[in-house]
């Protein structure tokens, strides 16, 4: 498939901008990249995606995917014969890594909202560490019943390694804002095994924005706007 056939809008910060860059990079495709400015959103990400007016949004053959999740799902299905397989064959392992993806979605990210608000209060920093170790029960569990792969997914990346690999930037972020600690050796040593192999999977470690460039752009950007909602 020709690269003009496979479009993605998105803007270089967005770790769900980075799930679709990562989906696509296991699978081989070749696509168009589109820059958004979020302050001034394009008529096509507007007329692509104009019930949420959000990134990241898929044009494959023209056609529109939005939500970055729903994305990765499809590419796994549209791209089935190319690569490894995102999403497991197993009718309850597709379910069980859904679940555990929801899980990521619903938690992180109103976690490290919450860090934000309290100005790093410790009572909001071991909400969060709560959340990592009960992945990392999940990725023991899940190890065990693989010997002990590498990844969520097994031998390779799979859906809730895409799912939660892409927000570790955000929480290195945290991490150095408030001076914490959320992956340590002590808590979640599996965790801090499995993020290393996922930031250096060659589908990843090009695609992975700079911390220190993310760390200005967080700070002033994303952290005022958390507290003007307050």
């Amino acid at each position: 498939m020709a690269k003009g056939d496979v479009k993605l809008l998105g803007a270089w910060p967005s770790p769900y901008v980075l799930r679709v860059k990562i989906a696509l990079n296991l699978k081989s495709v070749d696509y168009e990249f589109q820059e958004e400015n979020l302050g001034s959103k394009s008529e096509l990400l507007i007329k692509s995606n104009p019930v949420y007016k959000k990134i990241p949004v898929l044009l494959h053959g023209g056609k529109p995917i939005c939500e970055s999740l729903i994305i990765v799902q499809y590419i796994d299905e549209a791209w089935s014969g190319i690569g490894p397989s995102i999403l497991p064959s197993d009718p309850y392992d597709r379910a069980v890594a859904r679940f555990w993806a929801a899980y990521v979605d619903d938690k992180i990210l109103p976690a490290v909202k919450g860090i934000v608000v309290a100005n790093g209060e410790e009572a909001k920093v071991k909400e969060l560490k709560e959340v990592l170790v009960l992945l990392e029960e999940a990725f023991i569990l899940k190890s065990s019943a693989g010997e002990g792969k590498p990844f969520f997914g097994g031998d390779e990346i799979g859906y809730l390694d895409i799912a939660l690999g892409s927000l570790l930037g955000l929480l290195r972020v945290t991490e150095k804002s408030f001076n914490v600690k959320l992956l340590e050796e002590a808590t979640t040593p599996r965790l801090v095994s499995w993020a290393d192999s996922f930031c250096t999977h060659p589908a990843v470690k090009d695609q992975l924005p700079d911390t220190h460039k993310l760390f200005e752009f967080v700070q002033k950007v994303v952290y005022p706007r958390i507290n003007d909602h307050i």
